[in-house]
């Protein structure tokens, strides 16, 4: 089985909602675990959250979702057309932050590499970023 979606909307804070909801609602046919709901939400959340707060720097633009479902795969690739990451090795690190905001963890990475099966991250900087979550739905076996 295979399916997709789009979704598109404006990079501010009260759309990270929106995202986190729509692809939680995007896997609910394979009937995932309240786990497996949680862990998507939190990854899509975090990833959301970084376009808006570390790409825009909240001076807005647009957010893309894609999501393809490809058997009990779902695959959820998060585009911002940001500042961009000068380095995405340092940026994953955990407690780091490129942020002075002195509220925020420099836990996302870290938080969707542990939520999700995998996580790819491509930027460049002045062009935005990618994030590329992979969950695998395991089936039920009863």
């Amino acid at each position: 089985m295979r399916n997709n979606m789009k979704i598109i909307f404006p990079a501010i804070p009260e759309n990270e909602s929106l995202a986190r909801t729509v692809c939680a609602a995007f896997v609910l046919e394979l009937d995932p675990t309240v786990e497996e709901m949680s862990e998507i939400r939190t990854a899509v959340s975090e990833a959301v959250t970084n376009s808006v707060i570390h790409g825009y720097n909240g001076s807005g633009g647009d957010i893309e979702i894609d999501a393809e479902l490809d058997g009990r795969t779902v695959t959820y690739t998060i585009k911002d057309n940001g500042c961009g990451i000068e380095n995405i090795e340092k940026a994953k690190e955990p407690l780091y932050t490129g942020s002075s905001d002195s509220e925020r963890s420099g836990m996302g990475f870290s938080i969707m590499e542990a939520f999700m099966d995998k996580l790819e991250v491509e930027s460049m900087p002045g062009e935005g970023t990618v994030v590329k979550l992979v969950k695998k739905i395991e089936a039920d076996d009863e």
